[in-house]
Formats: structure tokens, sequence, C-alpha cells
């Protein structure tokens, strides 16, 4: 932001990594304004509002008007407020890639859960029996995992694959 805004007064910023409301890490700067009156509202206001893996900087060309230490708290927290207000917003979901494998009469199980688990289909393969690459929301997958060996009475296979491609028995 310096370098794109070279003749401001201050780019002061927040950020926090992680889960909404996480502190495990979490940064800010007052670049320059008096300790604590940028950097920490800042970051208080993203703390508080719900979102996660997010950064904010706040760029300010001083007016020759001084706004003293409350007047600055107020101007970099109330600004992220305002950038939050309008910020459009998406649930990040994470995905597991499980393997399930079931005899043909357990397909239609498999086929009917998916919805229900919010799982999609990655992939197919009939051999001796029906092996099924499934995305599964991380959420989702031990609830999937007893419902698969519910409607098969115990006979379901499934495996979560880790980034390797290695399957381990969930």
């Amino acid at each position: 932001m310096s370098r794109e805004f070279p003749d401001a007064t201050h780019n002061c910023w927040a950020y926090l990594v992680g889960a909404p409301g996480s502190t495990d890490r979490i940064g800010m700067s007052d670049a320059g304004e008096p300790h604590g009156t940028a950097g920490r509202p800042m970051l208080t206001v993203l703390q508080h509002s719900g979102v996660g893996d997010i950064a904010a900087v706040v760029t300010r060309y001083y007016g020759g008007t001084n706004l003293g230490t409350g007047g600055l708290v107020k101007a970099y927290g109330g600004t992220v407020q305002l950038a939050l207000a309008t910020l459009p917003r998406i649930e990040r979901i994470d995905y597991a890639e499980v393997s399930v494998i079931v005899g043909y009469d357990g397909i239609s199980a498999v086929q009917q859960l998916l919805g229900r688990f919010e799982s999609t289909s990655e992939g197919e393969e009939y051999g001796e029996r029906a092996t099924f690459r499934l995305r599964v929301p991380v959420s989702r997958v031990s609830a999937l995992r007893a419902a698969l060996l519910d409607a098969t009475s115990g006979r379901a296979e499934l495996a979560v694959i880790d980034a390797s491609g290695d399957a381990t028995p969930e």
C-alpha cells in the first residue's frame, strides 16, 4: 500500500488468519500514529466481525486537523466497520476426499446419501465391488460413515484419502 500511495501520511493495518475471532495469528500496525490508536481498533473490529482470514489497510492523509487519540480510534475502527458492512461474504467449507467401497447391493445407498451429506461423487469404479471417490465436507465425514454402515448393514468400507493419495480407514 505504501508503494501504491507513497504520498499518504499513514498506511495502518491489521489482520486475522484463521477462524472468525481467532487470536492465534494476528497482527497490526499503527504505522506512525500514536500507540494503540489505529492497528488495535482495526484488529478489534476484525475480531468481532464474524469473518476469518481477513486483512484491512486504512490509508490516511493528514489534512491539518488533529483528531486526538479518541478521534483516531473512532476513525480507524469506523473505517473498517464501514468496509465490512459492504464486504461480500461466503462460507468456507473444508472438504475431504473419501473412498467408499460397497457391494453392488449398496450402490443405491451411497447415491441416496450423497445429497443428505452435502457430498459429490468425483469418480466411480466397478469391479468385484463398487468404489466411489467422494468429496465430503470434513464436518460430515463421521456422520456419513455412520449412515453408510447403517444402510449397508456394516458392509461399507470408508477411508479418508490424504494429500499423498493414501487412504486412512475412518
